[in-house]
């Protein structure tokens, strides 16, 4: 296995469109967000950018694994092998951590749902994707 070998305009776009989506996600879901973590929309600081920098890194490592990952585990890279490698990491190992992880921590399900729900669209959109550049 090569590590550097995946489709890097690929990762690099389905980082990006999965970036973007997420960027509509909690506008669309932030007052359920907000009442989740339990903050007001003043509470957060907005000046602080480090969360968005963050959220840039991840989302690219996703879609990377989602690269590496799926010639590896589907013997071929195509849009469907590329949506069933996002789901099945999403179930395997990203809820099933945020659920145990929220439980320990008292956080409630809504918040689970909105932010799992997130990471599954990611999974999938990155899967599409990067399945479809092959």
């Amino acid at each position: 296995m090569t590590y550097l070998s995946v489709n890097w305009l690929a990762v690099i776009l389905a980082a990006a469109v999965a970036w973007a989506f997420g960027a509509g996600w909690y506008m669309v879901l932030a007052r359920p967000w907000l009442a989740a973590i339990g903050k007001t929309p003043e509470e957060i600081d907005r000046s602080d950018y480090t969360p968005y920098l963050w959220s840039v890194l991840c989302v690219l490592l996703m879609a990377y694994f989602v690269a590496l990952l799926t010639p590896l585990i589907t013997g071929a890279m195509t849009p469907v092998n590329g949506l069933l490698v996002g789901a099945h990491l999403w179930l395997g190992f990203v809820i099933t951590s945020m659920v145990l992880n929220h439980r320990y921590e008292g956080r409630s399900w809504t918040l689970t749902a909105i932010n799992g729900g997130y990471l599954l669209a990611v999974l999938l959109i990155e899967g599409g994707i990067i399945g479809l550049f092959g």
